[in-house]
């Protein structure tokens, strides 16, 4: 493998969610304690399963997997890192300053920039050399999806010229409160970033347009802060051995072969690694240690019997028409990075608007690409997309229009400085929230999500908005509706989690589902998309890998109806990717159920 050639401490591996980084850092981490290195790696996502993968606790600590010898694992769990955080920050002045003012500092320090700044503050330790690490000959990050990856890898300059410049004493006040004294260490983790003697990037992508421009993307990011060091690995590929009278396979192999036909340009000189699809799961250790194996490894799979059970469930299309009863409402899709869930949003918001309603599509994730999803428009269809930057600069004009307007030069000045204080982002992407769901209540909202991790934590701002707002209407009798109302409310909102029918996926989306619950919330339905059991095949399937993977999908489906699901529906596997509206209206086909194959479960 390419880029573990002399490889050096630091190893990162970004990329779209749901392109296999974790498995990658995972397998990558296996490879170099079996050659006798001392390996840790690390877990910089909110949504992190790293845990799952090894199939131990992990947690918030340095923990030895102890059927790897060398091998250690760090999960930067944000929520244990803000608290950690707070309670140095508030801690010394319990007992010293009157309550009320306590209680200030702790409400200043309850937000999600707190959350962000804390675990940046652990992340930043890592790569500086300190006890914590000194015992490690490589420490491998299994990264957050792109856009937070982008955005953690620019605070080491960003907070720094912010300290430096002595700013920060207005709304970020509380946040920042503990980050002057590690100046030092933040300049540190920019020099060790920036060496290419220390650090390696890996971008993972899939043999998928969307993932290879996203990498693309990436690339340029990331060369632009001075981490140039940089390798391709293009994970999943179909291989040619399994197309053989089989046109669902063929079809699936030429599509890939013609999307990496295509690469984008800035990637073709990049250092590049194919990772062959495996037909199982990449889920315990005998998986992980064949994942960068170049041998298929599949495993035996009966024939399909001649009088196929049928599992009934309904399609995506019957979903629909359920939501497009009450002839408005929020739609919500949740997920792990990489399931589809961009796809799917904007087939339902196709469907919806193709069944004459009116509908507002919009996403929070930095990474979603609607406009090449659709490839087109619709009469009754509205798009948008919140992007943290363009929002941000909106709330800033706003607020200089409205506060600064009677500020003297001096005050507005701080104005000004205060703004530009990265906790300024947190709000308007919040408010610009609030306004799209706000629309409900007249029309269809559907909206992308950001993946898992970074949707709680958007979801934990609203939360912190009500309880604000409950707190200041106490004894009033004016009615209001705070939008974590609005999403407790199943009559107003619909969940959809959104998975995949592998392990790894249907335990995230499980977790989601707890999360949501703590928080009043309760998923309406799941959706498991691409399934390659569910595809609508007009002869038998041939690939042993495909048939191992459908044999792999009908246990965790089973989990799903039987453990998880109020309701589900099933998306089938395409021979291609469903872009554009004509294909789009293909996933909502008036189909009522799929003939779900019951296979054998594999050993």
């Amino acid at each position: 493998m390419k880029f573990l050639d002399q490889a050096p401490r630091f190893l990162f591996f970004t990329g779209k969610g749901g392109v296999g980084k974790t498995s990658l850092a995972c397998a990558t981490s296996i490879k170099l304690a079996q050659d006798g290195k001392r390996v840790l790696l690390v877990s910089t996502d909110p949504a992190s399963n790293v845990g799952q993968v090894f199939g131990i606790a992990i947690g918030n600590r340095i923990t030895a997997v102890a059927e790897v010898a060398g091998l250690s694992a760090l999960e930067i769990n944000p929520q244990a890192a803000a608290k950690a955080y707070r309670d140095r920050i508030v801690g010394p002045v319990r007992g010293v300053l009157p309550e009320t003012i306590v209680k200030s500092i702790e409400e200043q320090l309850s937000g999600a920039c707190t959350t962000e700044i804390a675990a940046f503050d652990e992340f930043t330790a890592l790569l500086t050399g300190g006890a914590l690490t000194q015992d490690f000959d490589h420490i491998v990050f299994d990264t957050a999806p792109t856009g937070h990856t982008i955005r953690m890898l620019q605070l080491p300059g960003a907070w720094s010229g912010f300290l430096e410049t002595g700013k920060g004493d207005a709304s970020c006040l509380g946040p920042l409160a503990g980050l002057e004294k590690q100046r030092a260490q933040y300049q540190a983790a920019v020099d060790a970033l920036a060496d290419e003697q220390k650090t390696r990037m890996v971008l993972v992508a899939r043999a998928q347009a969307a993932t290879l421009h996203e990498a693309a993307r990436t690339h340029g990011e990331l060369a632009d802060i001075g981490l140039t060091r940089q390798y391709l690995v293009i994970n999943g590929v179909f291989p040619e051995s399994e197309i053989a009278k089989d046109p669902l396979a063929q079809a699936i192999f030429e599509s890939e072969q013609a999307v990496l036909a295509q690469l984008p340009e800035v990637l073709r000189d990049l250092p590049t690694e194919q990772i062959t699809l495996k037909a199982f799961n990449v889920f315990g250790l005998a998986a992980l240690r064949q994942l960068l194996s170049t041998k298929t490894a599949v495993h035996a799979t009966p024939e399909l019997p001649p009088d196929v059970p049928k599992f009934n469930a309904p399609s995506l299309s019957a979903l629909v028409d359920e939501i497009a009863i009450a002839g408005h409402g929020l739609v919500m899709l949740m997920g792990k990075g990489g399931v589809g869930k961009t796809t799917l949003a904007a087939a339902v918001a196709v469907a919806l608007a193709t069944r004459g309603f009116d509908v507002h599509l919009s996403t929070s994730d930095p990474a979603a690409h609607l406009a090449d999803t659709l490839q087109g428009t619709l009469t009754q269809l509205t798009v948008s997309r919140i992007d943290p930057h363009e929002v941000t600069e909106a709330y800033r004009a706003q607020v200089l229009a409205s506060k600064g307007a009677s500020l003297d030069a001096a005050g507005r000045a701080v104005l000004e400085e205060d703004l530009r204080s990265p906790c300024t982002e947190e709000i308007a992407v919040f408010q610009a929230f609030s306004r799209v769901i706000r629309e409900a209540g007249k029309k269809f909202v559907v909206m992308d999500t950001a993946p898992t991790g970074h949707t709680l934590l958007l979801l934990d701002a609203t939360g912190a908005y009500h309880r604000d707002m409950a707190r200041q209407m106490a004894g009033s009798t004016m009615h209001f509706t705070t939008p974590m109302m609005q999403l407790q409310n199943p009559e107003q909102t619909k969940v959809l989690i959104v998975t995949l029918a592998e392990t790894t996926p249907v335990l995230e989306a499980a977790n989601l589902q707890a999360d949501l619950q703590r928080a009043g919330i309760t998923p309406w339905a799941w959706v498991i998309n691409n399934s390659v059991a569910a595809a609508d095949l007009t002869e038998p399937l041939c690939s042993p890998l495909l048939r191992q993977r459908a044999a792999n999908e009908c246990r965790e489906m089973d989990r799903v109806t039987q453990q998880h699901a109020p309701r589900m529906a099933l998306v089938p596997l395409l021979a291609h990717e469903p872009v554009g509206v004509a294909h789009l209206l293909q996933l909502t086909a008036s189909k009522a159920t799929h003939p779900i194959p019951s296979l054998p479960y594999p050993p």
